[in-house]
């Protein structure tokens, strides 16, 4: 979401398991001020060492005709934490419970849309589509409870951190004395980034899951690595996380001063789960130029070159463009996946998946075009050294 921090425009996650809001990846063309400034050292997710920042008070922040002038936050000065490229999308920083605390938040997720409302003011609608479950509020982060079927018969009631700036569906701790144990079909995966480092676990699935009256089948899940959440001293009762793969599914409505929030489901509800068959993790990386030809064999331009992707574009004698492009690369690789045991390597440039150039398609576009669904065969055309590859795999069922 967009958020203009004293004078200048950023992107922020709105993301329910931060606390105040961080500031990372800024550069000089960003040239953000910030006020009344203090050294203190943060720890987030992730196996990595604690990270220094700076403490910031009375800052400006403002959200269309919204405005806090007195807003407290922290500053990241690490460079190697930086979410835009894994996300092909600039991002600045990450906001949480300032934002849920002070008002309604409702998001829909079909129209990508956030409404903030004032809480005196706003009316929960009451119908039959609607359900609204208990909010608990616990050191200014918000839980659900859940439900988690494992099969024979073993229902085990859960507790989970709302998460909306995670991408994933549904996150458990490990715990045999609850009922929470790893199903057997699962394998080791990474699981995202957090700001002390990356955080891997096992990648399975549950035979459902559900949250108030709504059930989803053969649910996505994973078992992080517990060494990740060392910096948590006391985990209390809580059992893991939900996020955006689930919430995606519903528009949602978080009240904060009422304890509750309220879901309807939404077009993606039916949507099946999104697995990562291919074993490939991408990233932007720099940009490159890709030449075009605009005109037929007659010297008749057959595209209008204001349809052109790229933000710089030249075009030479009124026949080819040459369009700056963003370089979409592996950034990492599953060791015994299909796109690993193809010859991928991490580094690789991908140029066309199936035939298709990449070039117009937005990063998540590009995963999704890799992971279609098991079965498929897919053909990934990369550069290499200067020469350009093509590797054949087939996206293997992994449960």
């Amino acid at each position: 979401m967009p958020i203009d921090v004293n004078g200048a425009e950023l992107s922020f996650i709105l993301d329910s398991g931060a606390n105040k809001p961080i500031l990372f990846n800024i550069s000089d063309q960003d040239s953000v001020q910030i006020n009344n400034v203090s050294e203190i050292t943060i720890r987030g997710l992730g196996n990595g060492m604690p990270i220094k920042a700076l403490k910031s008070k009375e800052n400006q922040f403002r959200i269309g005709k919204v405005e806090n002038k007195d807003q407290e936050l922290y500053v990241v000065l690490d460079k190697s934490i930086n979410l835009s490229p894994s996300l092909g999308m600039p991002i600045h920083g990450i906001i949480g419970y300032d934002l849920f605390r002070d008002f309604v938040v409702e998001i829909n997720y079909i129209n990508k849309v956030i409404k903030l409302h004032d809480p005196k003011f706003y009316r929960h609608k009451d119908n039959r589509k609607i359900r609204s479950l208990p909010l608990a509020i616990e050191k200014n982060k918000a839980y659900v409870d859940g439900g988690i079927f494992l099969g024979k018969g073993k229902n085990v009631p859960v507790r989970l951190l709302v998460d909306t700036g995670s991408s994933d569906a549904v996150w458990l701790f490990e715990n045999q004395k609850k009922g929470l144990d790893v199903p057997h079909n699962n394998y080791d995966d990474f699981l995202g980034r957090g700001l002390s480092g990356d955080i891997y676990g096992k990648r399975t699935k549950v035979h459902s899951f559900s949250i108030g009256s709504f059930i989803l089948n053969d649910a996505k899940a994973a078992f992080p690595d517990m060494e990740s959440f060392g910096t948590i001293n006391n985990m209390g009762n809580r059992n893991g996380s939900v996020g955006g793969e689930v919430l995606k599914r519903f528009n949602v409505v978080f009240d904060y001063s009422r304890k509750k929030v309220t879901f309807r489901k939404n077009g993606n509800f039916k949507e099946p789960f999104q697995y990562n068959w291919a074993g490939i993790e991408l990233q932007h990386d720099g940009v490159r130029y890709i030449a075009e030809s605009i005109a037929d064999a007659r010297g008749v331009v057959i595209e209008d070159d204001r349809n052109s992707f790229g933000n710089v574009q030249i075009l030479m004698e009124n026949k080819t463009r040459l369009s700056l492009v963003p370089e979409i690369v592996v950034s990492s690789i599953r060791l015994g996946s299909p796109a690993a045991e193809a010859g991928l390597r991490e580094g690789d440039l991908i140029l066309a998946i199936n035939g298709k150039r990449i070039h117009k398609y937005k990063l998540q576009e590009v995963m999704k075009m890799l992971n279609e669904k098991e079965g498929k065969k897919v053909k990934v055309l990369i550069e290499r050294y200067n020469s350009d590859l093509l590797f054949t795999f087939v996206l293997k069922k992994l449960f």
